[in-house]
């Protein structure tokens, strides 16, 4: 299950990243930011909790493809930013400690 769930959020996390642009900015600038954190954060913890043992492969994978959708945004009309990559980094960062955290707890709770 975590996998498929993994997948279908990579899916998501995907199509989303490489729709058309509508072209103007937000009023809220860093809602992108928070949008590309908690979408990677999410994408990270179905597998780590599957898996705790591989989060450095777990986090490597969503890095890359993190960056893989920036090399790949400037080819359907929008534009890549570090500022995005970051945010997908910190994100796949922030989810991976969660499942962490959270296996660990509830591994201690049994």
């Amino acid at each position: 299950m975590p996998r498929i769930l993994t997948a279908l959020l990579t899916l998501v996390i995907g199509i989303a990243a490489l729709m058309p642009s509508t072209g103007g900015h937000s009023a809220l600038l860093g809602l992108d930011k928070v949008a590309h954190l908690l979408a990677f954060a999410g994408l990270v913890i179905p597998m780590t909790l599957a898996q705790p043992r591989r989060w450095p492969l777990i986090f490597a994978l969503a890095l890359a493809y993190g960056g893989l959708i920036e090399i790949v945004q400037p080819s359907v009309g929008r534009s890549a930013e570090w500022a995005d990559f970051a945010a997908d980094g910190l994100g796949a960062a922030m989810g991976i400690g969660l499942a962490l955290s959270l296996r660990r707890r509830l591994t201690n709770f049994r």
